[in-house]
């Protein structure tokens, strides 16, 4: 399969002194005249070599070779018009550049009209870039789950199904209703494993952007498996639920159901809807252990932070929807809050800030943070499944009114982490008493 092609500045600018050349110094700039009757079209062919050709992917660049071509007044294919340049026309060629818009209607024909009205149509197939692969609603899912995979040019043909391929298991033959532009719905198969999911389509093999199955970065599993297993280290404890988590494990319940989150998040919220993660162990020189209360740098290796996302499952009850008040999230370092007393010491030299609830929301600090708002984009609930939330790090910019921060996190940043809802200054959304369960907190690379 013949990949992209586009014209390059250097191809450009030969083909302009070329026609430059061609001028009568008279008559400069030359006149570009239409002529009368009808084109025919002998065929089409890359404009950078002589193969013939009879489909090609958006945006490349081809030649229509033929004869009385300067009868032409515009070209379509399929339903959108190209943009055609009378520089690059002649009686017997015509480069002009695939559009890079997908049609409405695929009619698999190049609609040539002339000056006088006339068209002539010529069999021609348009193909998308190969798939891009971005997301996944739940990475974690099940063998026979279904999932909706999001991302760009999915689509298939009778001659040419699209095919999803899971590490270790290619799923079943995708029906034209589950397929759209950005997504395509699939069962997992069986015999899934973790890896990248591939599409195939006529134009070729996407590999996705997220891992199946991710099991890199993870810094909570709430099980104490693979992951730190936390309910207080801080001064508030969520509560750890047992056989709701993903695959039936355990994960934290923030539990606002006896209380009402004004949608400005202008309360307070705590006790049972706050998670915090602060390393240590109120020690004094700190050595942060072996297993919990390790800084979260010495878990997961946050030097190239600006190209990873934090990533976690939620379910969202429909009984208890997430109406209002967002959610932030925010990355520490042990100067600023730790688990123990303020002036400790710890082992790598650092004055710990020790328990507090100011430095978050201090303008002195001004910590970057992000502020998650799902109902804006339409979701105030997963109907009770676990889907997959994804934060890319250079996103955390916000500080606790909404605005932006001007601190600036570095790597020293991500030894402890809260998740909590309260501030933003917004006044999207209504009230709301929400539950949200989150599982498996992880820090992955972007791509």
């Amino acid at each position: 399969m013949k990949s992209i092609k586009t014209i390059s500045c250097y191809l450009l600018a030969v083909m302009i002194a070329a026609g430059l050349s061609s001028c009568d110094k008279v008559d400069y700039p030359d006149r570009y005249q239409s002529t009368d009757g009808v084109p025919t079209i002998f065929g089409v062919r890359y404009a950078d070599s002589d193969t013939h050709i009879e489909q090609a992917f958006m945006e490349d660049v081809i030649c229509i070779m033929g004869e009385n071509l300067r009868s032409v007044h515009d070209i379509w294919f399929n339903d959108q018009q190209a943009i055609l340049n009378t520089s690059y026309i002649t009686d017997n060629t015509i480069l002009v550049q695939v559009p890079k818009t997908m049609p409405v209607e695929e009619t698999d024909k190049i609609y040539i009209n002339t000056v006088s009205k006339k068209t002539v149509e010529y069999s021609f197939r348009v193909l998308p870039p190969a798939p891009r692969v971005q997301s996944i609603s739940f990475e974690y899912a099940q063998d026979g789950e279904e999932v909706t995979i999001y991302g760009n040019y999915f689509y298939q043909k009778a001659d040419s199904p699209l095919v999803i391929e899971f590490p270790n298991a290619v799923a079943d033959a995708v029906a034209d209703a589950d397929i759209t532009l950005t997504s395509v719905k699939v069962k997992v198969p069986a015999g899934a494993q973790t890896g990248k999911v591939k599409i195939t389509t006529a134009s070729g093999t996407g590999a996705s952007e997220f891992v199946f199955r991710d099991d890199r970065g993870l810094l909570f599993d709430f099980d104490g498996t693979n992951g730190l297993y936390t309910a207080n280290k801080g001064w508030h404890a969520v509560p750890i639920v047992e056989g709701i988590g993903v695959g039936g494990s355990s994960c934290i319940m923030m539990d606002a159901s006896g209380e009402t989150f004004s949608a400005d998040g202008a309360d307070w919220h705590d006790g049972t809807c706050h998670f915090e993660y602060w390393a240590g162990n109120w020690q004094d020189p700190e050595t942060y252990g072996t297993w919990d209360g390790r800084r979260l740098i010495d878990i997961v290796d946050f030097t190239n932070y600006g190209s990873m996302v934090l990533k976690f499952e939620v379910m969202i009850p429909e009984s208890n929807p997430w109406t209002g008040c967002p959610m932030q999230i925010i990355f520490s370092d042990v100067t600023l809050v730790s688990n123990g007393n303020a002036g400790a010491i710890d082992i790598y030299g650092n004055v710990l800030g020790g328990c507090n609830n100011t430095y978050f929301n201090d303008a002195s600090i001004s910590l970057p943070r992000y502020m998650w708002r799902p109902w804006a984009d339409g979701m105030t609930h997963t109907s009770g499944k676990w889907v997959t939330v994804s934060f890319p790090i250079s996103g955390f910019t916000s500080f606790w009114n909404g605005g932006s921060a001007t601190g600036k996190l570095t790597k020293e940043s991500f030894a402890n982490l809260e998740l909590f809802f309260a501030g933003g200054g917004t006044s999207e959304g209504s009230p709301c008493s929400p539950i949200v369960y989150v599982d498996n907190i992880r820090a992955v690379p972007a791509k």
